[in-house]
């Protein structure tokens, strides 16, 4: 376990404390806040563009010109994995691609937030491809242009559970948020590659997410899955530990959320879709780059009891320097659709690299 991920006490009180914090957090209205809660600043000097060399050949192309584009981009605001969203509105990386972004929280399902981007509601917009995938293999006219990072999801419990690595979670009963979730699904996939069947051998049930801690304070179950930033805070309890997250093993180098675009602004104005993913990488590069300003960046957006230091923390776990596109891209869409083929989640008769190559586009290409 990272161990950043270590810090705070273990008394009951604060535990609590911290849950109440949580779930008045969550309560809140997210989307009181958008982009213009933020005056843009001009784009800090020094970002290296040389360890990231699919973001210099983005941002060496050239920028959309006359009167700046309007774009509605679709995002959950309480996803601290978003935090380059923030930072390419307060530090001008759309303006730098002559863009004038509208940020519109949606927490709807993802069927809707699909179906608002194929249909010109939003432009683009932001989410987990273990959630995206099943709803685009129905056919959305949506268009994966990027990855965005990895390192959203973990599995938690007690220190005391007995549970210490994902093989222990068979004959487990594991609390889980959305029994479709991405979380639920990734984790099924691993435990399937070690021979164990999450339908049979795992008894999932469901729970408010930000109440999954206490269903294992009870003792209804020994696990439970959930992402940042509820995971990161939860883990400053030294009474809980990470049993695994989607940066282990051959996933620490593949993203897990992804940007879509609208099908037809791919077709129709090719430079726009290339210009907000342009936007999105380099922003994206300079939130791994500098940590702390991109935690400043997403703190309004931030449950009222995660810190400074700790969205900092969350920012640096993230892998915001992988961020493909084309091939490889495409490469990583494909294995995830045949991961979600094993565990019934895709239909058997898909083919995973039809499927993937529809639903992919290379902007830089076209």
């Amino acid at each position: 376990m990272n161990n950043e991920n270590k810090r705070g006490g273990s008394s009951l009180h604060r535990r609590h404390l911290l849950q109440a914090g949580l779930a008045a957090a969550f309560a809140a209205p997210l989307g009181a806040l958008g982009a213009q809660a933020f005056a843009p600043q001009p784009i800090g000097s020094g970002i290296d563009f040389s360890e990231f060399p699919l973001c210099r050949m983005a941002s060496d192309a050239p920028a959309l010109t006359g009167a700046p584009r309007k774009l509605k981009l679709s995002w959950n605001a309480g996803a601290v994995c978003l935090a380059p969203l923030p930072v390419a509105i307060e530090h001008g990386f759309f303006q730098k691609h002559n863009l004038d972004v509208e940020l519109v929280n949606y927490s709807g399902s993802t069927d809707q937030l699909l179906e608002a981007i194929a249909t010109g509601k939003s432009d683009a917009g932001l989410g987990m491809a273990l959630r995206w995938l099943k709803p685009l293999e129905q056919g959305f006219d949506v268009k994966i242009a990027a990855g965005t990072h990895g390192g959203c999801m973990r599995v938690l419990t007690r220190t005391d559970s007995g549970v210490a690595r994902l093989a222990d979670l068979k004959g487990k009963t594991v609390a889980v948020g959305d029994l479709a979730g991405p979380d639920k699904n990734f984790f099924s996939i691993q435990l399937a590659k070690l021979g164990i069947d999450p339908v049979k051998d795992v008894d999932w049930r469901a729970y408010p997410g930000n109440l999954l801690n206490v269903a294992v304070e009870k003792g209804e179950v020994q696990a439970f899955l959930s992402s940042d930033p509820l995971a990161y805070l939860w883990l400053k309890d030294s009474q809980y530990k990470e049993v695994a997250s989607n940066l282990d093993g051959e996933y620490r180098d593949k993203s897990c959320c992804i940007v879509g675009v609208r099908g037809s602004l791919v077709r129709e104005e090719p430079q726009v879709a290339r210009a907000i993913t342009q936007a999105l990488l380099d922003a994206a590069m300079f939130t791994s780059q500098n940590p702390t300003v991109a935690a400043k960046s997403f703190q309004p957006y931030a449950p009222k009891a995660a810190t400074l230091a700790d969205i900092e923390g969350m920012v640096r776990y993230h892998t915001h320097h992988h961020h493909p596109v084309g091939e490889v891209l495409k490469r990583e869409l494909k294995a995830y659709a045949d991961d979600l083929k094993s565990v019934q989640v895709f239909k058997q008769s898909t083919d995973t690299a039809k499927f993937a190559e529809r639903i992919y586009v290379d902007v830089f290409a076209v």
